[in-house]
């Protein structure tokens, strides 16, 4: 396998983050459009209940790839500083103890969902129609969460390794494996739900064995390490990955954000339409995604930039970067806004007949929708800046404030207060917006500190 290696301390910080940002952005779409393309497959080959009843899986899934998330960008941040610092031997140590880490962590709820898959689904809000439809997607699926998490935590180790376009190209596999498997498993075979949970288990299965043997075999400085086991070396471990699941912590709690999103929502929903509610919302929980991937990239492609720099002590190349990185995220932001407020007849179709109930349902919301995206964007670089230099508070208070204090209660007021279903659209965009005027407040209290404390360093 070639690797890209790139230096992270010389070259241009544009040529760097451009270097980081495109592999990195195909490769996140790509493992959202293994979701989606499930969607738009179920939603033509089984209807708006089968994609109701994904919908209702999907918090799971989130909270896997959540703790993937959060154990990668911990681990990533560290392993950036230590290579910074020529501690090569630390540095993969601490990304071997992350993989073996998110194992364990997966394997337990695992187990439990494969044992009690009703008692999950009605936990999940599941009404006792979507039920059957929502037990085998579990069933399928669930397998394979835990190679969701290996790739979402090796991905991370790739692209600091040097190796941008090579966790692209798990990505891509993965995808191309999706479309093909979905299509041969839904139309020819018939295998309705779950030709499309087996299809996406064994798609992302095949990219995650793929960055795990890059990580044995190819990896330039963050091959894995044969850790030692010793009472000490347990202790050294749980200290260590303590520390990168404190870092990473926002990471999991954007990933929470999508988990309480459309968990929230569905039941929001299902109260006020019922299933067709659920159905439409579904479709817009397919596109979510999307967004979510491209902050993430923005904030992925800029943390090893940021991470190193930061560990040498170069603080104006770590803000040129991340000047860079907002602008890239209010571009991109722009982009998604407009193609969901002029297109959502488009988008829509992809998934079911525009004449169904729930299609139409979703073409009228999806304008409200859209108009927090920009919002969204921002919120997750600015997010990945302060995880990225180790500045934990700000970075988990904003991703609460985003995730769970303002989005829960506008899910649960907004449609009251506006006596309409826009109200249950507008949650996400109204705490965004709320988020980002927080952001900001706080950046210019910072500033404003910072002159102060200069003048008062002044003589007199």
């Amino acid at each position: 396998m070639k690797r890209d290696a790139i230096d992270l301390s010389t070259l241009n910080v544009s040529v760097l983050f451009r270097k980081y940002f495109i592999p990195t952005l195909l490769g996140m779409l790509s493992i959202s459009a293994v979701t989606a393309i499930d969607g738009i497959f179920v939603g033509h080959g089984v209807g708006s209940d089968g994609i109701a009843a994904i919908n209702i899986c999907i918090p799971l899934l989130m909270f896997f790839t959540g703790v993937g998330l959060m154990v990668g960008a911990g681990c990533s941040v560290v392993a950036s500083i230590h290579l910074s610092r020529g501690k090569d031997k630390v540095a993969r140590l601490n990304v071997t103890q992350a993989l073996l880490f998110v194992t364990i962590i997966a394997l337990i709820p695992s187990i439990f969902i494969l044992t009690y898959p009703e008692h999950t689904g009605r936990m999940l809000g599941s009404s006792e129609h979507l039920l059957p439809l929502v037990k085998v997607y579990l069933l399928w699926s669930v397998p394979s969460w835990i190679f969701q998490i290996w790739i979402t935590v090796s991905l991370f180790i790739i692209r600091l390794d040097g190796s941008p376009k090579l966790a692209m190209m798990c990505s891509l596999i993965s995808a191309i494996i999706n479309v093909i498997l979905d299509w041969l498993f839904i139309f020819p075979f018939g295998w309705g739900i779950m030709g499309a949970a087996f299809a996406t288990s064994i798609s992302i299965v095949t990219g995650a064995l793929i960055a795990i043997a890059y990580l044995l075999f190819y990896a330039h400085r963050l091959r894995l390490y044969r850790p030692k086991w010793s009472i000490k070396s347990l202790r050294l471990s749980i200290r260590n990955l303590y520390y990168q699941c404190r870092i990473g912590s926002s990471a999991l709690l954007g990933e929470a954000t999508l988990a309480v999103l459309m968990f929230v929502g569905n039941q929001v929903f299902m109260h006020y339409i019922g299933d067709d509610g659920v159905g439409a919302f579904g479709i817009a929980c397919y596109y979510i995604p999307f967004v979510f991937m491209v902050g993430n990239a923005i904030a992925q492609s800029a943390q090893p930039i940021i991470s190193y720099n930061y560990g040498l002590g170069l603080t104006e190349r770590v803000a040129a970067t991340e000047r860079i990185a907002l602008i890239t995220a209010i571009i991109c932001g722009t982009i998604v806004t407009l193609t969901f407020s002029l297109y959502p007849d488009l988008l829509v179709g992809l998934f079911i007949d525009t004449k169904d109930n729930a299609a139409q349902i979703a073409i009228n919301g999806f304008p409200y929708f859209a108009t927090g995206f920009i919002f969204f964007i921002v919120n997750i670089t600015a997010v990945g800046y302060f995880q990225s230099i180790e500045n934990m508070i700000p970075a988990t208070v904003f991703a609460l404030l985003r995730g769970i204090i303002f989005l829960v209660p506008y899910f649960i007021l907004l449609p009251s207060i506006l006596a309409d279903v826009s109200g249950i659209w507008l949650a996400l965009p109204l705490s965004e917006i709320s988020t980002t005027l927080v952001i900001l407040l706080f950046h210019l209290s910072r500033k404003y500190k910072t002159k102060q404390s200069y003048k008062a360093s002044l003589p007199h």
